[in-house]
């Protein structure tokens, strides 16, 4: 039976939510958790590969076990796990072959910005006291939305085979005191989505013109990217399956 977890976790805890031999990963420790859990080795498979810093509200791991999963699993499950990682939904797949990462449809993420100091905020968005262009981040924003080819955005070293992606959606929004940048696409390349906010907000201090942002995105140049705003403003916020793949079990939570 392959089964699958919704986790969330707080991405300054961990190197990354990917496997990479003893570093402490958020793969890691789902994969010692549940062995702890089976007494037996068990390997997770992740839905998205998010960096260093970066948090998740949704992100999924798959594994396969033989036997349907006890009443009380979701409640040990998190009680092994370390404060930093919860497992909010365990479902069963409707196919022994459905993949977290390669069957998902689409991946929604935000990437958090706060203007006045705020403590309470530290790690958690991203302090841009700079004065920005609203106007230019939306323009920035739906522009994005005319193109499928975003190598610019991708950092290098990647695995990827194409840089095509095709984002669904793409804009700026108010929430109390913060910004929030909001993308979803059916997929995202590596580094890309801090690409994306790094460049507009280029544009939005003036550092750029709407011309000079088109231009960036065309030229398939990643040099030409802003990568350096920090992990921990953006949020893994929902990962979509194909209707009716996913069974969602009601686990006790206590």
């Amino acid at each position: 039976m392959r089964f699958f977890l919704e986790t969330a976790y707080d991405g300054t805890a961990f190197h990354g939510s990917q496997l990479q031999q003893d570093t402490p990963t958020v793969q890691l420790m789902v994969n010692r958790s549940l062995s702890i859990l089976f007494r037996q080795e068990v390997v997770s498979f992740g839905a998205s590969r998010t960096d260093e810093g970066v948090h998740a509200l949704g992100n999924f791991y798959h594994f396969d076990w033989p036997e349907p999963l006890p009443p009380n699993f979701l409640y040990q499950l998190n009680a092994i796990l370390p404060p930093a990682i919860s497992v909010r939904n365990v479902y069963q797949a409707t196919s022994d072959e459905l993949n977290a990462r390669f069957d998902a449809i689409c991946r929604r993420y935000r990437y958090r910005i706060y203007k006045q100091k705020n403590p309470f905020l530290l790690k958690r968005a991203l302090h841009y006291p700079f004065k920005t262009d609203r106007s230019m981040l939306d323009a920035t924003a739906a522009m994005l939305m005319q193109y499928e080819d975003f190598e610019t955005f991708s950092k290098r070293n990647t695995q990827s085979r194409t840089f095509r992606c095709k984002i669904l959606q793409s804009y700026w929004e108010d929430q109390g005191e913060e910004l929030h940048y909001i993308v979803e696409a059916n997929r995202f390349l590596r580094g890309m989505v801090r690409g994306l906010v790094g460049t507009q907000l280029s544009v939005a201090r003036g550092k750029n013109s709407l011309e000079d942002f088109r231009n960036i995105i065309e030229s398939k140049d990643c040099t030409r990217a802003d990568f350096s705003v920090a992990g921990y403003g953006l949020y893994l916020e929902k990962i979509i399956y194909p209707q009716g793949s996913l069974k969602v079990l009601p686990f006790e939570r206590r």
